[in-house]
């Protein structure tokens, strides 16, 4: 008992109903200035709202990006031609010329042969074309792909069906379509088993292929479009338009020879795909006296988006961090102004036999209730915002369980912190003095 004694604070947690006292009275103090309370409440509640809103979403913004990495597939790596800039092929200066790049048979070979580890390659060619339903038409990508292109971009078919080897050998004039393309050309019915034109050749509807996800290959990505696409099959392609395709501009026309604009390659192991890759870059290097490639590694991009969300998530906590520091500021402010009134007070309790401590507890816990009472509503407020941004703003939010919690104890931890000094001060007051005190 000589020990609780000594110790005012942990006589105070072991007597329940010394403990519901002290907070009566603090309530009470607090109640008594109820709009000066709230007002310094205020830096709490906006910044515990600001340090669970910013997280949500700085979380829900690297959500969407891991997510559109992870369906180009873990165990894939993407390919693709990249024209190169005017001046540096032989070919580019005279524009009615053959400009020959990018990807060819002979790279798919040697990755095939001489790379371990390689399950499969899957290449695909890509021309821009009006894509037209009787009157209705859309600007579209023409993409010559083989029978399993779903499964390695992971694209699952919303309706119908993909095309199949039998028809990719038969050169069949029939082909996929993305959901932007249904939704342009077949707004108000079913495009599976209709026809559809792309100059002067008819496709029949297969089925319907969800949409690309992120733009990760970059802007001038070959297949990396959000937009209308259409996907026939590779032979077809081919044996339609050849290997040279022909982009006609005002004064003259330009033709280019591009035997892939990509290729995906699948790893067996998710752990080589990184050797995987560099081994194909070396191949890829030697083949090509130009830069008319790129390679696109998901692994890659993924741990690059984890690392990015990491150092996001500490920027956004130590700039929402700020306001609970402002709002511990204020705080510490009105518990300053709070011990000057009741200065009287205090030196009456300490003539009745209350301690140093007793009073330090006293202020500590006024301070630790306001801030309680700022976090509480901070939370509240904080879930509420990225509830609202993703309902009218349509942007992903993420709102992790530990960042409430976390937000509500930094708010209480900032009280203590910032009402140390106040309680200190008060109880270090002289009794004389402050009962003389008007």
């Amino acid at each position: 008992m000589s020990f609780l004694a000594r110790h005012p604070i942990l006589r105070l947690f072991a007597s329940p109903q010394h403990l519901w006292r002290t907070m009566s009275l603090g309530l009470k103090s607090i109640w008594l200035n109820k709009l000066r309370s709230f007002l310094t409440a205020l830096g709490v509640i906006f910044g515990v709202a600001s340090v669970i809103a910013m997280l949500a979403i700085g979380e829900g913004a690297s959500h969407e990006a891991q997510e559109q990495i992870r369906r180009l597939g873990s165990q894939n790596i993407i390919l693709e031609s990249v024209k190169p800039p005017d001046g540096q092929g032989s070919a580019a200066e005279t524009r009615s010329m053959v400009i020959d790049y990018g990807l060819t048979l002979r790279d798919v070979q040697q990755i095939r042969q001489t790379v371990p580890g390689i399950e499969v390659v899957v290449p695909s060619r890509v021309l821009t074309e009006n894509i037209w339903n009787f009157e209705r038409s859309v600007d579209g990508q023409i993409i010559g792909a083989l029978p399993i292109y779903p499964e390695m971009r992971n694209r699952p078919m919303l309706s119908g069906r993909f095309f199949s080897d039998l028809e990719m050998n038969e050169k069949l004039p029939v082909c996929a379509i993305n959901e932007t393309a249904a939704h342009e050309l077949f707004p108000l019915s079913t495009p599976v088993g209709k026809s559809i034109r792309v100059k002067g050749y008819y496709y029949k509807v297969l089925g319907v292929i969800q949409n690309e996800g992120a733009r990760v290959g970059g802007e001038d990505s070959p297949t990396g479009s959000a937009g209308s696409q259409m996907f026939i099959p590779y032979a077809t392609l081919m044996d339609q338009y050849g290997e040279t395709f022909f982009r006609y501009r005002s004064g003259g026309f330009e033709a280019e020879k591009v035997e892939f604009h990509e290729a995906v390659v699948r790893v067996v192991d998710v752990n080589q795909v990184e050797s995987r890759a560099e081994a194909i870059r070396q191949i890829l290097r030697t083949n090509h006296k130009k830069e008319d490639w790129r390679i696109i590694v998901p692994v890659e991009l993924l741990r690059q988006a984890e690392r990015t969300k990491q150092i996001f998530s500490i920027v956004l906590g130590s700039i929402a961090a700020i306001s609970l520091v402002v709002g511990g500021i204020g705080i510490m402010n009105i518990m300053l102004a709070s011990v000057t009134e009741r200065t009287r007070e205090i030196g009456i309790r300490r003539a009745m036999g209350a301690r140093q401590a007793d009073i330090v507890v006293q202020f500590l816990i006024e301070t630790v209730l306001l801030s309680g009472a700022g976090g509480i509503m901070g939370v509240i407020l904080g879930i509420s915002i990225p509830i609202a941004v993703q309902h009218f703003a349509g942007v992903t939010t993420v709102v992790k369980f530990w960042s409430p919690a976390l937000a509500f104890l930094i708010s209480v931890f900032t009280g203590i912190a910032f009402g140390i000094y106040p309680a200190r001060r008060a109880a270090r007051m002289n009794p004389v003095e402050a009962l003389r005190h008007e």
